[in-house]
């Protein structure tokens, strides 16, 4: 992170960089100002439901926001939703999502909360961490009723548009999904949140918690809302599910390699949301990705690793040699069919997709085109299989 400034002013167009909604922006200068005049910390709450896992640059896009709030002094507070998670958030969803077991939950939240501190301070005048279950879980139906419940209109939360629309077309809408609106926002209450990000799908999730501190006596948080990074496909939001993400935790060659991917078109909203440079639209379109992936893999490996990986990827592409560090794959029999070689190397995934390989003259054994679909391969130690542009296997 770029070191952060001192001037008021200064911070709050840093911190609004990139968001798209901030309820509101004079409330944070003034925020700021009286926690800067009174020595105090601004608590930043930003939820998470350990719904899988695994955490992705999407992900990431927030946690950097709630990086330059540590930077300037502030707490955050990471909260882990192991309650919500087994309501399942229904924001932009069209049928109910299935619930999820107590034990997967908190198997997920142990990983998510190791892959946030590659992005976020771990000092804990920094951090809080807290889970809401510890207070939802132990609330008894009378106290959500006369706590939660009784504050907010069954109009108020058919406002949100999901919700509305399967009203409208007659999709089913749970008790459980309704209730999961006020659970977010109540966390804002227990927590004394004074402000909370969130994606843009996030919005009505966070103004409920405004609501529902006023209705508790606290003075309500400023909102701020970030976009919604759009994955590898171009199109759906980033999603493990859709197969469109780069994971906190990918090697340094995936990462390097899934970014090479990213489209063009995406380019410059990549830089924005998840390096400290800008896009250079007069760089040629390779330059700029080659630069943003190492950028990437460098912000979650490290800058050796950021290098090695560029360095890596001219080696091959560039000077068309071969990497320095192939994968390597021990074979015990005395020989292998060429087809079960490229599938028990992860080259390929079937019988097909290895002979398409083969009649396009796209597999070579230490630089001889293979194009013979029954080849028996020696096991012998040390040959080079290359399958495609990317895939190379060193045989031990």
């Amino acid at each position: 992170m770029n070191r952060e400034p001192r001037d008021l002013k200064a911070q709050v167009d840093l911190l609004c960089q990139n968001t798209v909604d901030v309820i509101d922006r004079e409330d944070l200068f003034l925020r700021l100002e009286t926690a800067q005049k009174d020595g105090l910390q601004l608590r930043v709450k930003a939820g998470f439901d350990p719904s899988a896992p695994d955490i992705h640059l999407g992900h990431t896009v927030l946690l950097r926001k709630l990086r330059q709030f540590q930077d300037l002094g502030h707490k955050v507070v990471l909260l882990i939703g192991d309650f919500t998670a087994m309501i399942g958030d229904p924001t932009g969803k069209t049928t109910t999502r299935p619930a999820l077991s107590k034990e997967n939950v908190d198997k997920n939240a142990q990983t998510y909360q190791s892959q946030a501190f590659k992005i976020l301070d771990k000092d804990p005048k920094k951090i809080e961490i807290v889970h809401n279950n510890d207070w939802l879980g132990k609330m008894s139906l009378a106290d959500y009723v006369s706590r939660i419940a009784s504050q907010v209109t069954v109009a108020r939360v058919l406002e949100r548009d999901d919700f509305e629309k399967r009203m409208r077309e007659k999709l089913p809408l749970t008790e459980r999904e309704f209730m999961y609106p006020m659970f977010q926002g109540y966390d804002s209450v227990e927590v004394k949140a004074d402000v909370e990000l969130g994606g843009t799908d996030q919005k009505f999730n966070l103004l409920m918690g405004r609501q529902l501190q006023k209705s508790f006596g606290q003075k309500p948080q400023v909102v701020m809302t970030l976009p919604l990074l759009v994955g590898l496909d171009g199109t759906q939001k980033m999603s493990k599910s859709l197969g469109n993400y780069i994971g906190v935790t990918d090697s340094p060659k995936d990462v390097f390699g899934k970014a090479m991917s990213i489209p063009d078109a995406l380019m410059n909203t990549y830089y924005d949301l998840l390096t400290d440079q800008k896009f250079d639209s007069s760089d040629h379109p390779r330059d700029a990705k080659v630069k943003l992936a190492k950028l990437l893999t460098e912000f979650l490996h490290g800058k050796e690793e950021g290098e090695a990986q560029a360095a890596e990827f001219k080696r091959i592409f560039s000077n068309k040699e071969n990497p320095e560090h192939p994968e390597e794959l021990r074979i015990a029999e005395n020989e292998i069919w060429i087809v079960d070689l490229l599938k028990r190397a992860g080259a390929v995934t079937s019988t097909g997709e290895a002979k398409r390989l083969i009649e396009q003259c796209a597999v070579s054994i230490d630089g001889h085109k293979i194009s013979d679909f029954n080849l028996k391969v020696p096991s012998g130690r040390g040959a080079l299989i290359k399958a495609g542009k990317k895939k190379f296997i060193r045989l031990i």
